[in-house]
């Protein structure tokens, strides 16, 4: 069987944290930036951690 490839979109999207959770980046921060508030654009530009549902969707790209 030949060996698996990472997913190399998520490599770029998520950041493994010392306690084994995943950081990503929230959306809606691209474009339309007009009528979005300063502290809506603030807080968009913050890093989250991943929900637990998804966190074996990303090992399994991640290939954890």
């Amino acid at each position: 069987m030949p060996k698996l490839k990472t997913r190399k979109a998520a490599i770029k999207r998520y950041k493994k944290t010392g306690n084994n959770k995943f950081l990503r980046r929230r959306g809606f921060k691209a474009h339309i930036l007009t009528k979005k508030s300063s502290k809506r654009k603030r807080q968009l530009s913050k890093s989250i951690t991943v929900k637990k549902v998804d966190l074996a969707h990303i090992k399994k790209m991640l290939l954890i």
